[in-house]
């Protein structure tokens, strides 16, 4: 038993250092890359306080507060698949497939027709409130699913299929929302719900990097609840454990963690769905090693769908929701089949 144990922390080690290493070399990369491209040596002279005034605005006001972003949306999403999979046992569930982000995004829309008027021009409190928004919107949802849902218990089935729902009613009123607005306005929302990194700018990312990275240490110390959830309810009533209780603190840290990115990113989807199916592949089902190995799988997965939206076809740019969607989909039919 303690071989395995030292087996897996092994693994566990030299997994983070590996993904930890391929988000900084891609980051980099990623620096160098655009549509005004800049030697490797200028961006180390820049980062170093060094570089010329240009590539100081093009790395640190431009390039870099967007960057942050990807790694953040990439982490949370993942963690926030992780922890539906876990609380579910369904290896389907993901806040895209779920109607959790669609539920934040109509959220948002409705914040940007009533209040906003314009995406292109967030004021400084409008920046805070847009994250509640798309949270009350998240958490709205999830809600709706979870009493549909429920018979006697959470049914994997039961909740795909209310899910699913639920998703194309919130789709259907956003639609409705965005016919009534003006084009600009409409095309923005468009892109946006795609899934498109549009608050590139350092105010965007102190507002919503606390409560990502708060709410991923959070799940991270919870990971037993979910090993024992994973163990069916009878066997965790038997342990001792208050089930549902476990079970609707694990959802909204979740839901929060869809609804803050649904702010950030829009709807991105498939990321919470693929990136703990393959952490789990690497270092097995135990939660406590699992939703780390997430989070960086996510942050590096969602940096290089960044980094390939905004070079492929410089100098447009592809929704990162678009790019996650084409890499993701070929997996996702995977364990469509796959699955009995």
């Amino acid at each position: 038993m303690d071989t395995l144990k030292k087996t897996g922390r092994r693994k566990f080690l030299f997994t983070s250092i590996f993904l930890s290493i391929l988000i900084v070399v891609l980051f980099f990369i990623s620096l160098n890359m655009g549509v005004v491209r800049i030697a490797p040596l200028d961006v180390i002279k820049t980062l170093l306080g060094m570089g010329t005034e240009r590539d100081r605005l093009i790395l640190v006001d431009f390039r870099l507060p967007g960057m942050v972003l990807a790694l953040l949306i990439g982490a949370g999403l993942a963690v926030s698949g992780a922890i539906l999979q876990g609380v579910s046992k369904n290896e389907l569930a993901d806040p895209g497939i779920l109607g959790i982000n669609t539920g934040a995004g109509f959220a948002v829309i409705l914040f940007i027709f009533f209040f906003q008027g314009s995406m292109a021009n967030l004021s400084t409190s409008g920046v805070f409130i847009m994250p509640l928004f798309a949270l009350f919107g998240a958490l709205g949802a999830a809600l709706i699913i979870y009493v549909l849902a429920w018979k006697k218990g959470l049914d994997p089935v039961r909740l795909i299929l209310v899910g699913i729902g639920v998703n194309a009613g919130f789709g259907a009123a956003i639609i409705i929302f965005q016919l009534k607005m003006n084009p600009q306005d409409f095309m923005q929302a468009a892109v946006w719900l795609s899934g498109d990194i549009w608050g590139a700018n350092w105010k965007f990312v102190w507002a919503l990097a606390p409560w990502i990275l708060l709410l991923i240490i959070y799940a991270v110390y919870k990971s037993h609840a979910l090993n024992i959830l994973n163990l069916g309810d009878q066997l965790a009533i038997g342990l001792g454990t208050k089930v549902e209780h476990e079970r609707r603190i694990l959802l909204v840290v979740a839901v929060a963690l869809a609804g803050l990115i649904v702010a950030a990113g829009g709807g991105i989807a498939f990321l919470g769905l693929v990136a703990p199916h393959i952490a789990r592949r690497m270092v097995g089902p135990k939660h406590q090693l699992l939703i780390p190995i997430t989070s960086l799988l996510g942050a590096l997965l969602l940096l290089l769908a960044d980094t390939i939206g905004k070079n492929i076809l410089a100098p447009s740019e592809i929704p990162v929701g678009v790019v996650v969607s084409i890499l993701s989909a070929p997996y996702f039919i995977y364990l469509l089949m796959k699955i009995k």
